[in-house]
């Protein structure tokens, strides 16, 4: 069970306050936030002809971009923790607008970085401060489903937001993709500035001190651990799909286009339904997920090669991927809100940091793998970075069984 922490139950919600609007809001921003990670993956080109780099540096603008993730969400984190809620999303989004801005200006190859690195820090803490509002406009037994909500304007991004910018940028130049998403930020700080509560209840001040907290308690780290080795292990397999359809299933080029948009659109399933089973038991139904996805990526590496059965399985793995997203940022606040309660919001930027190592591990990895293996034994290693993640996961579950078993006085609190 998790305790709610003694600042959420001083918390009364206003009753002029809608929480589905608030999660709109929430969702219209990260819609914004996703449209930019890797909106530079389709602009590469672009930026090589227009900066004279080579194609190498120009993967800058996605590497840096996630490392100012990593570093970013416990910084900002430190820095802001005392300010409204409220305003804090106004300054978030703001300096999301000012990051894209900056790249779309960019007259050197070294301000678009700069720029880049701005819109990152406002990605980092964007989604630790996002994922607890989330959580605090709703009952507890909605919770995950709330962050799953929040979470969904990141899919529909990946789905729409990333090629529609990309098709942008290629009719009317790569600057105007940047000018494009900075709109996009631009409703999305409209939005959060009606529809986000003023009164919401401020964490205890975040310190350096802190990150030891919860870096050095076992479940917490546990937990984090799950999250970038369950969460990234997909990515090793994720990171190369396109080639893997076209040049192991032989899918045509135009045909993979529209296997990625199904393929998005099962992300949103799988990260919908992973939102409301992980409401009562997050651990249980995240022991589910990654089983449901271990297998699934253990059968594409049998049919990596088949046109039909090779599809299929991927679709399949577009359900189990991000499913269990919400649950991991659930639990790591549920976690701190028992171990660490003053440090719930640091929680959850750490959690964020460990989605983006995760990433960063499982594509690093599946890189190794495609030159020393080949593409197909991507899903394989996969599954076992998923595997660990299990037997990690199956420690939490173990070590939380005393706090699952509850007294009178727990049920009345």
């Amino acid at each position: 069970m998790y305790h709610v922490s003694k600042y959420r139950r001083n918390f009364k919600m206003s009753k002029k306050v809608n929480p589905t609007w608030t999660l709109l809001a929430l969702a219209i921003s990260a819609f914004a936030i996703g449209s930019t990670e890797f909106i530079s993956v389709g602009l590469m080109p672009m930026l090589v002809s227009s900066f004279h780099i080579n194609l190498a540096q120009a993967g800058l603008t996605v590497s840096v971009y996630a490392l100012g993730i990593m570093v970013g969400a416990p910084v900002m984190t430190l820095l802001t923790g005392r300010l409204n809620r409220h305003r804090l999303m106004m300054l978030i989004m703001g300096l999301f607008i000012v990051g894209n801005l900056l790249a779309a200006l960019a007259p050197t190859f070294k301000v678009l970085l700069l720029g880049r690195i701005v819109a990152a820090l406002a990605h980092g803490i964007f989604m630790t401060v996002a994922s607890v509002i989330a959580a605090d406009v709703v009952a507890p037994e909605k919770r995950a489903s709330a962050i799953a909500v929040m979470f969904t304007g990141l899919t529909v991004a990946t789905v729409t937001g990333v090629p529609l910018g990309t098709m942008i940028g290629q009719l009317g130049g790569w600057r105007w993709s940047f000018i494009f998403i900075s709109g996009i930020g631009v409703l999305g700080l409209l939005a959060d500035y009606w529809l986000i509560p003023r009164n919401l209840p401020l964490p205890v001040k975040a310190t350096a001190r802190g990150i030891l907290r919860v870096l050095t308690n076992p479940q917490l780290l546990l937990a984090l651990l799950v999250t970038a080795l369950g969460y990234g292990g997909t990515f090793v397999a994720y990171t190369y799909l396109s080639p893997l359809l076209e040049q192991s299933m032989g899918w045509s080029a135009s045909a993979v286009v529209v296997i990625l948009v199904v393929y998005g659109l099962m992300v949103a399933l799988g990260n919908t339904l992973g939102g409301r089973w992980a409401n009562k038991r997050p651990l249980v139904a995240l022991f589910k997920m990654f089983v449901g996805l271990l297998i699934t990526l253990l059968v594409l590496a049998f049919t990596a090669h088949s046109h039909w059965l090779g599809l299929f399985t991927v679709l399949a793995m577009g359900i189990f991927a991000f499913m269990n997203v919400p649950g991991l940022q659930l639990y790591i606040v549920q976690l701190a809100e028992v171990h660490t309660p003053q440090d719930i919001t640091m929680a959850s930027a750490l959690n964020i940091s460990a989605f983006n190592v995760g990433i960063a591990l499982g594509s690093g990895i599946g890189g190794q793998v495609t030159t020393q293996f080949g593409l197909a034994w991507t899903p394989v290693f996969g599954a076992l970075m998923v595997a660990v993640s299990l037997v990690l996961l199956a420690g939490l579950i173990w070590l939380a069984r005393p706090v699952d078993e509850e007294t009178p006085e727990d049920c009345e609190d």
